[in-house]
């Protein structure tokens, strides 16, 4: 009951957008030429909702027949498993799709990759890890709960998550989709994601995966991303100048990056092959 319950909400918050205009042209390019049509479907970072991702969105629509948010609901707690539960249930059935997982939600569609639906063709990771980002704070992961989520000055996360690409739409964008979450919320995920430990799914995952790792990223270590690319068979990693919200500030440049490999996916990709027995 809770998950077809919990699916019904998320779906009415789940964003699907789309364009006319250069998408229209693209699509008309794709039937020419026989490409697949391909879907690309967005898992978002802690607040869970479409704010932060929309501009990305818009930024990569040209390359895709069309482009998803998947929010989660913001006023309740749900653990990785449940929200995965709710992920899957708002992917594409038939048409090929790319799937990319923002910081946060990174071991969710990790944990889809690696026990994939067929139709999946690809993976993004975005400034994502596969165990705890920052280890050394694991310990303290339930202290979290009670942490006072909101009374963090809007200058100490600009400086965290943006750094010097911070600018005042972006800490406006960042500070109403704060504001969109309960406390409560944002505490638990912040708690999971100190927890998260998925390593042992990335030997499972066969589809072709792009790690964009930023630069001077200042939440999440080099090393974090590089265990990812060695992990999964098929992973390359892209490095950007930019911060944490690399998708945020450097958009066009993230953009750039999943379309070319959405491209070559387009022409040589096979659907996702069953995972291995675990």
């Amino acid at each position: 009951m809770l998950a077809a319950a919990s699916t019904q909400s998320f779906r009415s918050t789940a964003w699907a957008t789309r364009s006319t205009g250069t998408r229209a042209s693209e699509r008309g390019r794709r039937i020419a030429t026989r490409e697949p049509m391909i879907a690309l479907c967005l898992l978002p970072g802690l607040d869970g909702t479409a704010h932060m991702l929309r501009g990305f969105a818009d930024a990569a629509r040209p390359g895709f027949d069309r482009v998803e948010i998947i929010a989660y609901p913001g006023d309740r707690v749900l653990g990785y498993r449940e929200l995965e539960t709710l992920a899957r249930d708002a992917l594409p059935r038939e048409s090929p799709f790319v799937l990319l997982g923002e910081s946060f939600s990174g071991p969710i569609a990790l944990s889809i990759a690696a026990d994939p639906p067929l139709n999946l063709i690809g993976l993004v990771l975005s400034t994502t890890f596969a165990t705890a980002p920052v280890p050394l704070l694991s310990p303290f992961a339930s202290l979290s709960v009670i942490a006072p989520v909101r009374s963090v000055p809007m200058a100490a996360l600009a400086a965290l998550l943006l750094g010097r690409w911070s600018t005042p739409e972006l800490r406006e964008e960042l500070s109403a989709a704060l504001r969109s979450v309960e406390p409560t919320v944002l505490r638990a995920r912040a708690a999971m994601a100190m927890r998260a430990d998925v390593g042992d799914r990335l030997r499972r995952i066969t589809v072709p995966t792009l790690a964009l790792r930023a630069r001077h990223d200042r939440l999440l270590r080099p090393s974090r991303v590089r265990t990812l690319v060695a992990g999964i068979a098929r992973a390359n990693e892209c490095v950007l100048d930019g911060p944490h919200l690399l998708l945020q500030t450097r958009t066009q440049a993230c953009a750039d990056a999943v379309i070319a490999f959405a491209q070559r996916l387009a022409q040589t990709a096979t659907p996702a092959a069953p995972s291995p027995s675990r």
